[in-house]
């Protein structure tokens, strides 16, 4: 049931923000902006991994989301209340195009202030945005704030590395926060799992260059299972082998294998590695065979905390469908700790 019974004339202010975002993200895929089509062409420069069609990708799923009526059902299953409002500082990951937009959203949402710290490498859409709801809403330069150094605030939400994890953890010590450190995701397969699920999966491997937390690194595949089926489902994300940073790890990271006599499924654009570690390096995808599912499902309930997917048919809670991960609700909270709720909280 709808917590919000109506909605007061400062949310809707700032769903129109919200909804002005999708009509530009909207229009852009429409008609190609001359303006924010130069744009994304300096984010490419400024960050080789940000190719135009990966933008493009994370246009198509923005704009999707930022319409009136997604926003309002999501925000419906809480209590927003006019508050004083607090200031919270937002420390931005870059690892693939708007990355640190859903926090900013659910900052403006809450009605409070959002000191933005940008990451240089999503630095150049991330404050073109900014500007664009700033020129529409002069007011709401009084809510986003862009800040190098984040100085006075009173929450924080921070995303980093597992390096600069425990410089949050540290710094931000006294303050109410959210802090996340590196995750990624995984897949069950299973003997009967079928090509078209396979073909589904290459989008959570390879989509962003497999460079998100929501992107597949592992899967878990069943004894016996045929690895070279997946070389086949895979093929039509062939054509990142063109790009130069991952044609680079690729031949980097065959070679070294190659040096050290390391048993690996070259798959022409991406090697396959057997692994119990869950993070591999970039163009690379580890693997691990498994002999009961109820075991397993055990065994990654105690990954927890490195872990922000499970894609599979079915097997376990709180699963992601094969071709999915990409596509989160706007419910869908990093680390499932509920971000509009942590700001709601006094």
């Amino acid at each position: 049931m709808s917590k919000i019974k109506s909605i007061s004339s400062e949310l809707t202010e700032r769903l129109d923000w919200l909804v002005y975002l999708g009509d530009l993200f909207l229009s852009y895929k429409k008609n190609k902006n001359d303006q924010f089509h130069s744009i994304i062409k300096k984010a490419e420069i400024n960050n080789s991994w940000f190719t135009e069609k990966n933008i493009n990708t994370a246009i198509h799923y923005w704009q999707s989301k930022l319409k009136f009526e997604n926003l309002y059902a999501w925000i419906s299953n809480y209590e927003i209340t006019k508050m004083q409002p607090v200031k919270v500082g937002i420390i931005m990951a870059g690892n693939f195009p708007f990355a640190g937009l859903h926090d900013l959203i659910c900052v403006i949402i809450s009605g409070n202030i959002a000191i933005v710290k940008t990451s240089r490498s999503d630095k150049v859409l991330i404050d073109y945005l900014i500007d664009y709801i700033w020129n529409k809403f002069p007011i709401s330069k009084h809510y986003i704030i862009k800040s190098e150094i984040l100085k006075e605030f009173d929450k924080v939400i921070a995303t980093g590395s597992n390096n600069t994890f425990r410089y949050f953890e540290y710094y931000f010590k006294k303050k109410p926060a959210i802090l996340r450190k590196s995750r990624t995701s995984v897949a069950i397969l299973e003997n009967n799992t079928d090509k078209d699920s396979l073909i589904l999966l290459a989008k959570d491997i390879f989509t962003y260059f497999g460079l998100g937390c929501r992107n597949v690194s592992k899967l878990f595949v069943p004894i016996g299972f045929d690895l070279k089926k997946l070389i086949c489902a895979f093929d039509k994300f062939e054509q990142i082998k063109f790009h130069h940073k991952y044609y680079n790890n690729l031949n980097y990271y065959k070679t070294i294998k190659i040096l050290n006599n390391e048993k690996f499924i070259d798959g022409e654009f991406f090697l396959m590695s057997k692994s119990k570690k869950f993070t591999p390096p970039i163009s690379e995808i580890y693997y691990e065979f498994y002999s009961n599912k109820k075991d397993l499902i055990k065994y990654l309930k105690t990954q927890s905390n490195n872990l922000q997917c499970i894609v599979s048919n079915s097997i376990c809670e709180n699963h992601v469908n094969f071709g999915e991960t990409q596509n989160p609700m706007l419910s869908d909270y990093a680390d499932n700790i509920d971000t509009i709720k942590f700001l709601l909280t006094n």
